[in-house]
């Protein structure tokens, strides 16, 4: 088996050994779950020299051959980067959580749903088929929505895992829709042969509705104004689930969908403008509302926005330079953020608060863990030699040089990267430095497996800091590549990554930031207080809109149950018989399909007769007042009915409908007689007008049919082709019995298990005996 999917196979292999982790000792559980996610990233950077010098490799295996659907997995630049920070951070999160759920009950399906999270993100960014990239689009989905309600027992983790699936969910439709569309305006679904297409694609009429889809589905998932809100109320998972889910893997899949489309529609005014927009207010959006906040995660939840704002805004710049800072900026993020998030559960775990105003000097009594949230944090603000540094310089670079408002875009970026600056100061200065503020419990240092992620994490921002050219060639170039497409990068080369560029525009919008930033965060506890007056986002915001909504569809939920489900049989016979005879009227009386056979009325006395009989029997059944005489009347219908089969032929099935009439009443009968009937219910004159008019209606549409059938040449194949394949197939020569038990043999079977359903449930009835009276007179 091809290593890509060897390696997601391996992912859904390991949540079963996973279930039963608990029974290892806890120091032993953290790097015992994150075995497989580390011997993946060790197999997929096995590749970085074969990507770089241009190899890219594609696995192709059949999967609904019928349906033209593969799974095709293709290795390039883009999706390697991402398999690298899934498994990468993964191994990290997996050691993680295997010491901070130690003693949860369920810690075991914990690790085995992220287990099938990273199998799902693995499948989304190697997947070169769109059908299969949907399908783990929505397993992310999915295994996502489990994880934020792990917490089952808490209201506000089952409503944020509601709000994350639905909005997201929403997006995968949209997706499914585009790739749809996408299969039959370009012929394949093969994402390798689409993207070859390139622009080509762009001048199809479906070409317009696709763009847009894509563009919605990317937004959902990679959380963009005004669709932001679900991000931060998911930080109601536990620690790992959010540094994994939602700060490096997840909530980057909208961002890599843009990137993995964009050499087909980044020449689009549409798909550039919308990107730059949405992106811009995402990023100013995420800035001010990560200000108001004081809980950690949900402070590193709003600046996760504004790193995503800031990737997307670089996909619509389309330009190499911005290709560049959007996938440096990519690492940076995941190295920084996975790492504070990681760190904010640490302090959560050691002191039972998350709380920023509530922490302060936790260096003395925890030095190892100060010390990662302090490189973590200095490479989030943007500080060299830490590689948060060369992605900023890159930011600024990519904005200055962009024809359209260069100042603005720098404007937006300064305001959102001052934040960024105040956020590391608030994960890493206020909480570890400063006066040690009241706790009820004595912090210290976690053990090993837990400082491990965060500790890595750390030293790689450090390290790619020091060696940025290490950090374009294996990673950053192949995929800027992928994202440009050979078209569009012609003859230019990704710009290189430095540490220094020297005294240049671009550094003095570094120490703007910065000093912006330093004075913001001095003044952060006034700012933030005023700031959580504003209540204008709360009362009007999206998040608003979005409950608005869910209860208008609960509204319509509930009006629409009482509709159509008021508990009266009557009314769904009513109804489901209208609803039938409209729809077969319909198209026969304006599709021309009403049609009569020559000499339809040419009948024969013995004809005429049974024809008569079924009437009088209908019309007897309709008039009759009480049950017994009812079913009488309708065992005439069965009898006229068995007289029409023997005048034309088929003396079997009317010899079967005799003795089937016979048992039927008397079967019947002697039910109605054991069961206590009350008198019947008595409708009134509008409701036997509505029965009549349905009844004529419904009896006038069958008829129409029947004489349209009739009017049709009459078609022997399939009659010819049973008679021929009865005794050499089925080794009988009563076709309709061969028919019955052999051809239909599942129909049959389903036919009998029904009957004898209602057989059992006869019998209950007949058996019943009614219950003594309780207690003594």
């Amino acid at each position: 088996m091809p290593f890509t999917a060897l390696a997601i196979a391996a992912a859904i292999a390991a949540a079963a050994p996973l279930l039963l982790i608990t029974r290892l000792p806890p120091a032993v559980r953290g790097w015992a779950a994150a075995a497989v996610p580390f011997a993946l990233f060790v197999g997929f950077a096995t590749m970085l020299p074969g990507v770089a010098a241009g190899s890219i490799p594609t696995d192709v295996m059949r999967w609904v051959p019928s349906l033209g659907v593969e799974l095709a997995f293709r290795v390039d630049g883009l999706s390697l980067l991402m398999a690298l920070l899934i498994t990468g951070i993964g191994a990290g999160v997996f050691a993680f959580s295997g010491r901070y759920l130690a003693g949860h009950p369920r810690q075991g399906r914990f690790l085995a749903v992220l287990a099938l999270f990273m199998a799902a993100m693995l499948g989304t960014v190697t997947s070169d088929h769109l059908i299969a990239l949907f399908v783990f689009w929505e397993l992310t989905s999915l295994t996502s929505f489990l994880l934020i309600g792990f917490k089952g027992e808490s209201e506000r983790a089952r409503a944020a895992a509601l709000q994350a699936l639905l909005v997201t969910g929403a997006g995968g439709l949209m997706l499914l829709a585009a790739a749809l569309l996408l299969g039959q305006a370009a012929g394949t679904f093969r994402l390798s042969e689409i993207i070859a297409a390139g622009p080509a694609l762009t001048e199809h009429p479906l070409a317009p509705a696709i763009l847009v889809l894509l563009i919605l589905a990317a937004f959902t998932k990679s959380a963009q104004a005004p669709l932001h809100f679900w991000l931060p109320n998911a930080m109601e998972a536990p620690t790992p689930v959010s540094a994994y889910l939602h700060s490096a893997t997840m909530v980057k899949l909208g961002v890599y969908l843009l990137a993995r489309f964009n050499p087909v529609f980044g020449g689009e005014e549409l798909w550039t403008g919308a990107l730059v927009t949405a992106g811009t207010a995402t990023m100013l959006v995420g800035a001010l509302l990560a200000l108001r906040e004081t809980d950690l995660k949900r402070v590193l939840a709003y600046s996760t926005v504004v790193a995503l704002g800031t990737l997307v805004m670089l996909l619509g710049l389309q330009d190499p330079i911005a290709a560049t800072a959007a996938m440096t900026f990519l690492i940076v993020h995941a190295l920084y953020k996975a790492s504070l998030f990681l760190v904010a559960g640490i302090i959560d775990h050691e002191t039972g608060t998350r709380d920023a105003t509530r922490l302060g000097g936790l260096a003395r009594s925890m030095p190892v863990t100060a010390v990662v949230a302090l490189a973590a944090g200095l490479s989030m603000a943007g500080l060299p030699p830490f590689v948060g540094f060369v992605g900023k310089e890159l930011l600024y670079e990519a904005k200055l040089t962009h024809p359209v408002a260069p100042l603005l875009l720098v404007g937006a970026g300064v305001l959102a990267n001052a934040a960024m600056v105040v956020v590391g100061g608030i994960l890493s200065v206020r909480a570890f430095l400063g006066t040690p503020r009241g706790l009820e419990t004595t912090p210290h240092d976690p053990p090993p497996e837990m400082l491990a992620g965060p500790a890595a994490l750390a030293a790689g921002g450090v390290l790619f800091g020091l060696l940025p050219g290490t950090l374009g060639g294996w990673l950053v170039e192949p995929a800027v590549s992928a994202v440009m497409g050979s078209a569009a990068m012609g003859s230019a080369t990704p710009a290189p990554l430095a540490l220094w560029h020297g005294f240049t525009p671009v550094l003095g919008l570094s120490v703007l930031t910065l000093a912006l930033g330093i004075a913001v965060f001095l003044r952060w506890e006034p700012l933030r207080r005023r700031m959580e007056r504003w209540h204008l986002l709360d009362r009007h915001g999206p998040e608003r809109g979005y409950t608005v909504a869910l209860g208008g569809f609960q509204w319509l939920a509930a009006w629409q149950t009482r509709l159509i489900q008021p508990g009266s049989l009557r009314v769904y016979a009513t109804v489901t018989l209208a609803v039938i005879a409209a729809a077969t009227a319909a198209p026969m009386l304006f599709g021309g399909g009403i049609a009569v056979p020559a000499g339809w009325l040419d009948l024969t006395v013995y004809e005429a007769g049974a024809a008569l009989l079924l009437m009088a029997g209908a019309v007897a059944a309709v008039v009759a007042r009480g049950m017994l005489a009812g079913i009488m009347a309708v065992g005439v219908v069965g009898f006229g009915s068995a007289l029409v089969f023997l005048l034309f032929g088929a003396p079997d099935l009317a010899f079967t409908q005799f003795a089937v009439e016979v048992l039927f009443i008397v079967i019947l009968t002697a039910v109605l007689l054991k069961l206590p009937l009350r008198e019947p219910e008595h409708r009134t004159r509008g409701q036997r007008r509505t029965d009549a008019a349905l009844a004529v209606g419904v009896g006038s549409v069958g008829a129409l049919v029947m004489l349209a059938v009739l009017a049709s040449p009459f078609d022997p194949t399939l009659g010819a082709w049973f008679g021929a394949a009865s005794v050499p197939e089925a080794h009988g020569r009563n076709v309709v019995n061969v028919i019955i038990v052999d051809f239909r043999a599942l129909d049959t079977l389903g036919e009998i298990t029904v009957l004898g359903l209602a057989g059992l449930a006869a019998l209950a009835i007949l058996k019943r005996r009614p219950q003594a009276p309780q207690g003594g007179a």
